[in-house]
């Protein structure tokens, strides 16, 4: 099958340099990638464009030229892999914090489910060992958070590591997804399971990135914990049986 992994970057160049050989090293078939790039200015999209050359007709720039965000990069990326006509769309992190191997796992998992998540928090799965506690509770608590206020059963609603079905993302209203942060993950797995989608976690080790600044912040974190009960008001219109086997 057709695969694509949509990555969003900002100032990333270090790290792409590094992960686009992984990842094509990775035994997938037509396996593409997609780099998202919100106008880093370390030359995040000059490294990717020189990859191209020994990656031939497997690597795609989206240059969008400013900072617009997050979740807009996502919904723009899986809307160019889905015109493409990619049949498995992953997305990860570009900071090797999502492991490149367990694509192979979520792949092989996406066979039998709608969507697979890459999950920090069912047997198995761990967060980065380094961590501060403080933060591993924060994590912790915005995961159970949004759960319970959203009434539901996966255990990692934040995590960004996830392989989608293109029928699952044909169906799914972007049009209306206006999380822009890390918001996003919530609001996609909520639309996905407010249509019956039938979601499956895979345990990862979630990692500190060693290149690069993180770009968490209190505002996202705050934005999240706001965002989650607009997105729950928002979607209740959505049932199972409007899910569509629509095409592009």
């Amino acid at each position: 099958m057709r695969s694509t992994i949509v990555i969003p970057t900002y100032n990333e160049a270090e790290n792409i340099a590094k992960l686009l050989p992984t990842l094509f090293d990775l035994p997938v078939e037509q396996l593409k990638i997609l780099i998202v790039d919100d106008g880093s200015p370390d030359g995040t999209e000059d490294v990717a464009n020189k990859l191209k050359s020994s990656y031939p007709n497997r690597i795609s720039v989206l240059q969008r030229g400013a900072r617009l965000g997050f979740g807009s990069a996502y919904i723009q990326g899986f809307q160019k892999a889905l015109a493409e006509g990619s049949e498995c769309i992953v997305q990860m992190d570009a900071d090797f914090s999502h492991p490149p191997e367990k694509i192979i796992e979520l792949l092989a998992a996406l066979e039998q489910y709608d969507v697979v998540i890459g999950s920090r928090y069912i047997t198995g799965g761990q967060l980065d060992e380094n961590w501060p506690q403080w933060r591993k509770t924060l994590s912790s608590f915005g995961n159970y958070y949004a759960r319970k206020i959203l009434r539901l059963s996966i255990q990692d609603v934040t995590g960004g590591f996830r392989a989608w079905r293109r029928n699952v993302l044909l169906s799914m209203p972007l049009e209306r997804v206006r999380s822009n942060g890390y918001s996003f993950q919530i609001e996609m797995i909520h639309i996905a399971h407010r249509l019956g989608y039938h979601l499956c976690e895979v345990p990862i080790y979630f990692a500190e990135r060693s290149l690069g600044e993180s770009k968490m912040s209190f505002q996202i974190q705050l934005e999240a914990a706001l965002r989650v009960w607009q997105i729950r008001m928002a979607y209740q219109d959505i049932r199972p049986n409007q899910v569509q086997q629509s095409d592009v």
